[in-house]
């Protein structure tokens, strides 16, 4: 059985209406708002049958508007961090905002998590969202028109299908900024989420979490998940890395590479629920962040306070600052191609 409804989530100071979206399927409860296509709530049963949201978030629009560090929101046009805010593509320069320290975050001050997307149902149990980039748009060329579609399966998976085509060359790098605790949103720390990765590889990065253009094996460091531990075992090694990212912020390089259709990327498990979650993805990299940067001034739908490691995000990805570095997988699309993006989350008890 699959629902679909719509309610009015609140109004932004233009006056614009922004509505909320509920599917449920396979026992999951997805809520998502048209503004910044975010997953608002994301609720599971555990293995005695509790539901609870596991996505961090707020219950109000003004909280979004005004505070959110990306919670469940989609990102674009370029999700991750470039360099000093510019690029180089086919010769000219392209200037972007810089809005994290020298670099550009996200898309840029007004990145797509701040945009009210058009929403329509999808075959009874998914939405599409459609938004249109103009040229120039956060300083990026070419006419961006994208397309997301939020599946859940009859398993209660959630699929996140990413399209984008364009008028003139440019860079795309789509990705969702699911903030996860598998436990509960304000339940506390992940600490004890063991959580494996598919990856042998990382991307070290300089003091403004850039990566260096080292392609680092992660034996031997805290950046080994590839056979699942706690997230918190080695948080607080004093790897330079991870001084440096105050946690984990680090591109991990899948093994798989790119792919066609999704194929497996991590695994996170909270041992005291029973909750398993799987990621398979087409993506050759995902960021693994830790919350570094949540500092106890947020408080959730839960009414409790967000500190640090209270999530883990997995935001599949090319890697960050691909445009300016051409040992990396591209990430330019052209008139006539089509970008396509998958990642599948899915959902067990054990």
């Amino acid at each position: 059985m699959s629902t679909t409804r719509r309610e009015v989530f609140g109004r932004l100071a233009d006056g614009t209406d922004v509505h909320r979206w509920t599917l449920e399927r396979g026992g999951t409860l997805l809520r998502v708002l048209d503004y910044g296509g975010i997953v608002q709530t994301l609720e599971r049963p555990d293995r005695t049958g509790h539901v609870a949201n596991l996505s961090l978030g707020f219950p109000d629009l003004v909280s979004y508007t005004t505070a959110s560090p990306y919670f469940g929101a989609l990102i674009g046009r370029y999700g991750n961090r470039i360099a000093e805010g510019r690029f180089t593509l086919d010769g000219t320069t392209y200037h972007l905002p810089v809005n994290d320290g020298p670099n550009s975050l996200h898309g840029g001050e007004d990145g797509f998590d701040k945009r009210v997307w058009d929403v329509r149902p999808n075959g009874g149990h998914g939405l599409t969202l459609a938004l249109t980039s103009p040229h120039g748009d956060q300083g990026y060329p070419g006419r961006l028109d994208v397309e997301v579609d939020y599946t859940l399966g009859e398993d209660g998976s959630l699929r996140i299908d990413y399209r984008a085509v364009t008028d003139a060359p440019t860079v795309v790098n789509l990705t969702s900024h699911i903030y996860f605790n598998l436990a509960g949103e304000g339940s506390g720390g992940v600490g004890d989420h063991r959580l494996g990765l598919a990856a042998a590889h990382y991307t070290p990065v300089d003091e403004h979490l850039i990566p260096t253009g080292e392609i680092a094996p992660v034996a031997g460091t805290p950046f080994d998940f590839r056979r699942a531990k706690p997230v918190g075992r080695d948080l607080r090694d004093g790897h330079p890395q991870l001084l440096r990212a105050q946690g984990y912020d680090h591109n991990m390089l899948l093994d798989k590479g790119v792919t066609e259709e999704p194929e497996h990327a991590a695994t996170l498990y909270d041992p005291g629920s029973g909750r398993l979650m799987t990621v398979a993805t087409t993506e050759p990299a995902l960021q693994l962040y830790s919350g570094n940067f949540l500092d106890g001034t947020l408080t959730g739908g839960s009414g409790r306070a967000y500190r640090q490691t209270d999530a883990l995000c997995l935001e599949t990805q090319h890697c960050p600052d691909s445009p300016n570095r051409p040992s990396f997988p591209s990430t330019v699309l052209r008139p006539g191609e089509t970008y396509r993006s998958s990642t599948v989350y899915a959902f067990a008890v054990r």
